[in-house]
């Protein structure tokens, strides 16, 4: 528990290690059977990347410091190099992300703050505009219904 005279963390306003369980659970039930998106992970198994993910948004929302204490600093950009993250592959973590944030069902300005977060996050891997060869093409996309949308999107005018 938190010294009463500090801030309460984002974490802690979340409920701590089984929210961020829920959220990164269902964000890999997504990617798991993503075309573009599975094959960019390199274990057969989804298992470490889910533990990596959860022990990185841990500490990035003022829990534990396991994830630097293990890794180093976590130099996402660095990190995601090596994989080709075009803006097809973002649209599609944010959309798998986005099924995630919805499912734990925050109170409105901790969802804002956190999907807040996750876009500009998910904006700053983008490495490359290049197809990546993997998955149905954009224009042949295959009907995942991949909707990046937030909850509360107002209609836009055309």
């Amino acid at each position: 528990m938190s010294d009463p005279a500090s801030p309460i963390s984002f974490y802690e306003q979340v409920g701590g290690r089984p929210f961020f369980e829920r959220l990164v659970g269902v964000f890999y039930e997504g990617i798991a059977d993503d075309p573009v998106l599975r094959p960019m992970y390199p274990e057969e198994d989804l298992g470490p990347a889910r533990e990596r993910m959860l022990l990185f948004l841990e500490q990035y929302w003022g829990g534990p410091t396991t994830y630097s204490e293990r890794r180093g600093h976590p130099r996402l950009r660095m990190r995601h190099a090596s994989f080709p993250v075009n803006p097809d592959a973002r649209d599609r973590w944010l959309a798998h992300m986005r099924r995630a944030v919805d499912a734990v069902e925050l109170p409105p300005l901790l969802e804002a703050t956190l999907w807040d977060y996750l876009q500009r996050a998910a904006y700053a891997m983008v490495n490359t505009f290049e197809s990546t060869g993997i998955g149905p093409t954009a224009a042949g996309r295959d009907g995942h219904g991949l909707s990046v949308t937030a909850r509360n999107d107002e209609p836009t005018k055309e």
